[in-house]
């Protein structure tokens, strides 16, 4: 008989630049959490559009940094297109999808239904006749494929926030220009590495309904979720690059160490350690700050002593 394997963490970084502190920090707690419960720790690159030249490895690069490993090889969205596909067809001939020629523009302009999360599809094309499919077709406009949801609501459990319930809308599975949509890549890619604990920044916390519910709508199991404090610029607004020196590349050319970076930001955590085995000796998931760290660039003297 083959040995059960163990489940698996993960860490899904889109390589559209470099990782900034905020990015390295959620991926310390991936890391953190499945090493923590004795799970495999993998490394997959969402690399369906917004790819930047050379950025995957430069982001693989600062995570060995940190002293971060993973098991495996580097899984990557852009190797899995026929299975992407092939999921669609499946949910196709099941009645469970339909034609959308919605802009973007439409449906940002058009009324949602009360509650409904903000960006979620009001269901504009769901029950077009056959003739006026056929004639948007004949017009050039091209079609996402939707999913047929049969649900309003939804719910998960997760780590830090309890027990969620949040709004469920036809997700796009696969968009006009035929790249398969990020809830259902992210769906399957979990199911087919048996991923089932998830741990990313909590501004992801209202996707995750969907999410689940399409994993179980596929039959796939639903994973634990751990939705994280992001890290927050001094305007109270999710950092990002344009914040100043906040990607390692920036602060080691301050005179910083991946060592000291590391240390930072698990200190932030209410942690101690300077190495990712140091941290994880003591690591306690339920004494997490669950209140967003505020960043600010300006003062993170390299002379400084780590808090």
């Amino acid at each position: 008989m083959n040995a059960v394997q163990p489940g698996a963490g993960r860490y899904a970084p889109s390589p559209s630049g470099d990782l900034h502190l905020g990015n390295l920090r959620t991926a310390v707690l991936a890391w953190l959490f499945a090493r923590s419960t004795g799970r495999r720790f993998l490394l997959r690159m969402e690399d369906l559009d917004r790819v930047r030249p050379g950025a995957a490895e430069r982001q693989l690069a600062d995570l060995r940094a940190i002293g971060l490993d993973w098991d495996g090889d580097v899984i990557r969205q852009s190797e899995r297109l026929p299975r992407y596909r092939a999921a669609v067809e499946r949910l196709t001939a099941a009645g469970r999808t339909y034609e959308c020629f919605c802009t973007r523009r439409e449906i940002q302009q058009a009324v949602s239904a009360p509650h409904a999360p903000q960006g979620a599809y009001p269901g504009t094309c769901r029950a077009l006749s056959a003739a006026r499919r056929a004639e948007l077709r004949g017009s050039g406009r091209p079609a996402a494929i939707r999913l047929r949801a049969e649900v309003a609501e939804f719910e998960i459990d997760d780590e830090l926030h309890g027990r969620y319930r949040g709004a469920v809308d036809d997700v796009v599975l696969l968009r006009g220009d035929g790249v398969p949509a990020y809830n259902l890549a992210v769906v399957l890619d979990d199911a087919a590495s048996g991923i089932d604990q998830v741990v990313r920044g909590d501004d992801l916390l209202s996707s995750a309904p969907r999410q689940a519910y399409l994993a179980d709508l596929l039959g796939f199991p639903v994973p634990r979720y751990a939705h994280v404090p992001l890290v927050l610029n001094t305007e109270g607004q999710r950092l990002a690059k344009r914040d100043g020196a906040v990607t390692l590349a920036d602060r080691r050319a301050l005179g910083d160490s991946a060592e000291r970076i590391f240390a930072l930001l698990v200190a932030s955590l209410g942690l101690e350690g300077r190495s990712p085995a140091a941290v994880l000796a003591r690591f306690d998931p339920a004494r997490l700050p669950r209140d967003a760290w505020t960043l600010d660039p300006n003062r993170l003297s390299p002379a400084s002593e780590c808090p």
